[in-house]
């Protein structure tokens, strides 16, 4: 008998192995798909389950049915705000290509008319978040990926509460795992005073709308009475939140027409838990405020239920396209290899690229399976500085003084492949001075990786780094 289960069980790995060689790498990177065939070909009863949770990042058909809907609100929003003619004018030759891969990734215009402003106090910028929220008159509209049970968390609630006591309409929208502490102790509060709160991706493990549990929502947006819009990296917590670290951010506080663009998105993201558009969705056709120096600019929505790595290609193009100078700012830096293969070129083109990364990140895996590229850039040409101090969070890329990219998206696969992002592609070279200005800060507070040095490290740290980097498609 026990001859028999021997055969059974060893049968049963063996038809895992084969049936999942020829499904894992259907349509998929090949190094995920090595990394999953290689958990599965080794312990294929526990690689079965663990892929069926997380290897692959589909939506189920309801969901994608309700995407498809909204490309009706996409479609009215761009012919209301068309592209604007002087920002095709204006644009050099050298970048026209990059520009229009953006046309084809990105179902939102390209249209100026815009104001930026970066804060990078992180108590500022709550501070200004909330006085914009006291002086609201029609809606607030609130997505965050963090909303968090603390102090931050509870001044922000009591904005919003108050707001709703003037009859201002609220809607608050948090990811269903990251923002589980304010979903749990906040929104009670906030619900009682009529604020609705709405859970986004909710954990669904069986049946028709089941989910990929860690396909999260990372965007971080606020608009208010459609006239300003609060976006970036910066999550509504504490800036201590992680031990024996302080986080820096960016938040960018915007006007304009990208406020609409950003509030669609938010929206749309609305519509895929509740399936209905709120009133506030209505709203009058807006015209381009007339400027000395317009800030043309379109957002860059990606994630799974948009269906392509917009982001990630949007900054590729545009790395193979600069001349002088590209920089690169992120917390988390874990890439593919055409992200990579971008970098080294341009700095083999003689094209100064510069990296900016923490010195020591809040994530130990993380940081060795970053550290395992360092060799390859450096080989390169590129410059990889480690920022020092506090825990630096921001997200964001200049190129050649001519553009900018700023918004949630971190650069590794997760923020690519699986998270749902915002980022906004800015044309303006003032406001590109501004966010080159804010890089080299963090340049100036970082310790420069040294090529000679750096691959005298010792043996077991490269081991460790190479060993971490196999899971990158895991983190």
């Amino acid at each position: 008998m026990d001859y028999h289960w021997g055969v059974l069980y060893t049968a049963g790995e063996w038809t895992i192995r084969l049936i999942m060689l020829f499904y894992v790498p259907y349509r998929r990177d090949a190094a995920a798909a090595r990394v999953w065939l290689l958990l599965i070909f080794f312990l294929p009863y526990l690689g079965l389950p663990l892929y069926f949770l997380f290897g692959r990042a589909y939506l189920p058909k309801q969901r994608m049915a309700r995407q498809r809907m909204l490309s009706q609100i996409v479609a009215r929003l761009k012919h209301e705000t068309p592209d604007t003619p002087q920002v095709r004018a204006a644009l050099p030759d050298y970048l026209r290509p990059a520009f229009e891969l953006t046309d084809a990734l990105s179902n939102f215009s390209f249209a100026g008319g815009n104001r930026f402003e970066f804060i990078r106090d992180y108590l500022g910028a709550i501070d200004r978040l909330i006085a914009d929220i006291d002086k609201s008159q029609k809606f607030v509209h609130l997505m965050y990926y963090i909303y968090a049970d603390d102090e931050i968390g509870s001044k922000v609630s009591a904005a919003l509460i108050r707001a709703a006591g003037r009859g201002v309409k609220v809607r608050v929208l948090l990811d269903a795992i990251g923002a589980r502490s304010g979903l749990k102790h906040q929104a009670p509060a906030l619900r009682a005073a009529g604020i609705e709160v709405v859970a986004l991706l909710p954990l669904r493990l069986f049946g028709a709308d089941r989910l990929r549990p860690d396909l999260r929502n990372h965007r971080k947006i606020v608009v208010i009475d459609d006239e300003t819009v609060f976006f970036g990296s910066q999550n509504i917590v504490s800036p201590n939140a992680n031990k024996g670290m302080s986080n820096e951010e960016i938040v960018v506080r915007a006007t304009g027409i990208i406020v609409k663009q950003l509030h669609a998105v938010l929206l749309g993201d609305r519509y895929l838990e509740t399936t209905d558009i709120p009133d506030e969705a209505d709203i009058p056709e807006q015209t381009e405020p007339p400027c000395l120096h317009p800030s043309f600019a379109r957002i860059l929505p990606s994630g799974p239920s948009y269906g392509i790595d917009s982001t990630e290609n949007v900054m590729v193009g545009l790395m193979y396209a600069a001349l002088s100078k590209v920089t690169l700012t992120t917390p988390y830096f874990i890439p593919s290899q055409q992200f990579v293969s971008a970098m080294c070129n341009a700095a083999r083109r003689g094209v100064e690229v510069d990296l900016i990364v923490d010195n020591e990140s809040n994530k130990p895996l993380v940081q060795l399976a970053q550290e395992s590229y360092y060799d390859a850039l450096l080989d390169a040409g590129v410059r990889i500085h480690g920022y020092h101090g506090n825990f630096l969070h921001s997200k964001l890329m200049t190129i050649d003084a001519h553009v900018g990219l700023i918004g949630s998206s971190n650069l590794d696969r997760r923020s690519f492949e699986l998270n749902e992002e915002i980022s906004v592609l800015i044309y303006d070279q003032e406001v590109v001075c501004e966010m080159d200005a804010i890089e080299q800060c963090y340049i100036d507070q970082s310790d420069i990786v040294d090529a000679a040095t750096w691959p005298k490290r010792p043996v077991w740290k490269r081991l460790l780094q190479n060993v971490a980097r196999l899971f990158d498609s895991l983190m």
